[in-house]
């Protein structure tokens, strides 16, 4: 009997059987690994690419600010001196000089005028350095001169003369269409010197009473924008640019420049023309992922493929209060980052392919010390992955198995130094750009503080001169018509008399005299000539204390540290603003109540402590104007407006004397987070034009540092306002 075998069953080598599994188990925890390094690698690449694209921007965005902050201050400026009538617009050499101290006060590249009878003068630096003056008439062919300057700002030798006209320009008729302060199209030409292109911003000047006398404009190269833009790029790691919402460049932060030179002439560029292949990629994909600029209304971010680079982009809007409305765009490469993680993957797969091979040769006898070691590295590299660095591996007695310990190790320590660097550059750089912000904020800050004070003296200056002037001049006239008012009354009582004697002596005149004594209406002569001659006498005397308050609070010598009588400096000032004291249509006269102490002469700046008694009293009578606007005749009069004026000399626990003066009004008050900032420069209540926010400030630094006093304010809703000027009462001053 034959017996059959069983059916046969295929079979593998024991070898095979315990290797392959093991090899496969390899295989899958190193791709596993591999991919989530990798997609961890390219989150984390793109959180960082959008935290340094945001800082670019934000350092970016604050230049701008700064920047182009500058101009329309300065147009604001100068369009107030001229509506206060405080330089002429007509004498072009004042003006150009003018222009001169403020172009050597700010980096700027062109400050100028343009009036409505086609005159103008402006100062500029063409080449970036070198300050030239144009002035120019109404005429229309070869009206302009070029000069050049000295060190003192005063034309030497004429450098070029060409033809302009005022009405042919944009950035003089924009603003005066506008009617307020713009910014004008952006301005283009090519010189000797080098391709200006600069942004204008225009405003349009008025007069005292209204009248529109022209423009006035402050540009600024755009040329110094792209240098700054610069800074920030770096050969194949990062693109910077500015363009308008039409898509013209202005600025980038290549060595490209933002515009072309055709037949001597400057052309601007849309950025999808520009000779950077980057720029002008990023540019087309904008257009065709916006088909229309303007609808970018906040920050977004996308990527750009371009030479098989992908880059990471971000674009937000700039705009100010004076119509700037561009776009910035940041962009950075994805290998900036990416380069130490694909070497690091790269490391790992070689690793992991070597312990793959040894494990294949070790076979049956290494599987057990080889799967404890495999799922330890396992559990490694996943939280690895996860971004917990902090990860090592044990030491192996397996050679093979002890390197890949060693490798990962490293390769995880390497991984946490890698992003603790990157970490702390951050850091660094984040705390490098709020330290140089806050350097060019102060500086900012200063120079506008200095430059307020510097005109505010000056029109102080101005001021006091020509109030003397005027009331010299009103003096003898007003001294001669007064004298003689003494014998032109005694002449007019002996006419009289004699007139009376005729009367007596002949009582019956001829019929010629007595029609000329009807038609003369003598009865009403002999009455109401005394009378007009004594009105005469009051108003030449009142015009003669009003001049002598105008002399008083001029203090042409108030520069000189003097022995002077307090009291006829406030007298002089009150004298000044009786015409808004008197009663008006809308209110009764305010009230004023003086409580003089017995002051000696006190040493101090008579003119600069006469302008303090000006800031407070105005801002009084405005503060009780206000609290008045919404009040009838009758109810002002229930409760009068009122302002006090208290001064004594004090003597402190040291035994130091003090005057003090106290000047109080009964109006609305000051609210506490108005009166806390009321002293800062720049800080005011009052609508544009109407203050400058430099008054308080002034007469604060007049009385602190000029005369080592205090200037304090107490302020409540139910009583009013109360300033408290102090100053020591020094008999010599060195």
């Amino acid at each position: 009997m034959k017996i059959s075998s069983p059916p046969s069953v295929p079979t593998w080598p024991l070898r095979a059987v315990l290797i392959i599994p093991f090899v496969l188990q390899i295989f899958g925890a190193v791709a596993l690994v591999g991919y989530l390094s990798f997609r961890n690698g390219q989150r984390a690449v793109q959180d960082l690419a959008g935290e340094v694209m945001a800082q670019t921007a934000e350092v970016v965005d604050k230049h701008l600010e700064l920047q182009l902050s500058i101009p329309p201050a300065i147009n604001q400026i100068n369009a107030e001196i001229i509506r206060k009538g405080l330089i002429d617009v007509g004498d072009r050499p004042a003006m150009a000089q003018y222009f001169w101290s403020q172009m050597q006060a700010h980096n700027l590249t062109y400050i100028g005028m343009g009036l409505t009878s086609g005159e103008g003068v402006g100062v500029a630096r063409y080449d970036g350095t070198t300050i030239t003056i144009d002035d120019w008439t109404g005429e229309p062919v070869d009206n302009v001169l070029t000069y050049a300057t000295d060190a003192e700002g005063n034309p030497t030798e004429i450098l070029d003369r060409w033809t302009w006209n005022n009405a042919n320009e944009p950035w003089y008729n924009e603003p005066i269409a506008a009617g307020k302060p713009i910014w004008a199209d952006i301005i283009t030409n090519q010189f000797p010197t080098g391709p200006y292109i600069a942004a204008s911003a225009s405003q349009p000047i008025y007069n005292a009473q209204g009248e529109l006398l022209g423009m006035i404009a402050t540009d600024i190269h755009l040329l110094k924008i792209s240098e700054f833009l610069q800074e920030f790029y770096l050969e194949n790691t990062g693109h910077v640019f500015i363009i308008e919402r039409d898509g013209n460049l202005i600025a980038n932060s290549g060595p490209t420049a933002p515009f072309q030179v055709q037949d001597d002439q400057v052309q601007r560029i849309r950025a999808t023309d520009s000779k950077d292949e980057i720029i002008s990629a990023i540019a087309q994909a904008l257009a065709q992922r916006f088909s229309d600029l303007d609808r970018i209304t906040t920050a977004t971010r996308f990527t750009v493929k371009e030479g098989g680079e992908t880059y990471f982009v971000n674009i937000q809007p700039w705009q100010d209060a004076s119509g700037l409305d561009w776009l910035m765009v940041v962009a950075v490469p994805e290998t900036s980052f990416m380069g130490q993680i694909h070497a690091n993957t790269r490391t790992t797969i070689l690793l992991c392919l070597a312990a793959l091979a040894v494990a294949s040769l070790v076979g049956l006898l290494t599987s057990r010390w080889i799967a404890n070691p495999i799922v330890r590295l396992n559990a490694a590299s996943q939280a690895l992955a996860a971004g917990e660095f902090g990860q090592t591996l044990p030491r192996s007695l397996i050679r093979e198995l002890e390197g890949v310990s060693q490798s990962f190790n490293s390769m995880a320590s390497q991984l946490q130094a890698s992003f603790q660097a990157l970490e702390e550059s951050r850091g660094e750089l984040e705390e490098r750009v709020k330290t140089r912000t806050a350097e060019l904020q102060a500086t900012l800050l200063e120079l506008q503080r200095s430059q307020s004070q510097v005109i505010q003296s000056e029109k102080m200056s101005s001021l006091g001169q020509l109030v003397a002037g005027v009331a010299h001049e009103i003096n003898n006239p007003v001294n001669f018509i007064h004298g003689n008012l003494v014998h032109v009354q005694q002449y007019t009582e002996d006419l009289l008399a004699f007139v009376d004697t005729l009367d007596r002596y002949h009582p019956e005149p001829l019929p010629e005299v007595e029609e000329a004594a009807e038609a003369l209406d003598l009865e009403f002569l002999r009455e109401d000539l005394p009378k007009t001659l004594t009105s005469m006498r009051l108003g030449t005397e009142r015009i003669r204390q009003i001049v002598l308050s105008l002399r008083n609070f001029s203090r042409t010598d108030e520069a000189e540290f003097k022995a002077v009588q307090l009291h006829e400096g406030i007298d002089s000032t009150l004298m000044i603003l009786q015409h808004r004291l008197k009663a008006k249509p809308e209110r009764p006269e305010i009230e004023l109540a003086k409580n003089y102490g017995e002051l000696p002469l006190v040493p101090c700046y008579a003119g600069q402590l006469n302008q303090v008694f000006m800031n407070i009293l105005s801002n009084a009578i405005d503060a009780l104007d206000e609290k008045g606007a919404g009040l009838s005749y009758r109810e002002i009069e229930a409760d009068p407006h009122r302002i006090t004026i208290t001064t004594l000399l004090t003597t402190d626990e040291e035994g130091k004397k003090w005057v003090k003066v106290a000047i109080a009004d009964n109006g609305p008050g000051i609210p506490p987070e108005v009166q806390s900032r009321i002293f800062d420069p720049f800080f005011t209540t009052k609508p544009i034009g109407k203050g400058t926010g430099m008054g308080m400030s002034i007469s604060y630094q007049i009385v602190t540092e000029k005369h080592g006093g205090t200037l304090t304010c107490d302020s409540d809703p139910a009583t009013g306002t109360e300033f408290v000027l102090t100053i020591p009462f020094l008999k010599d001053h060195s």
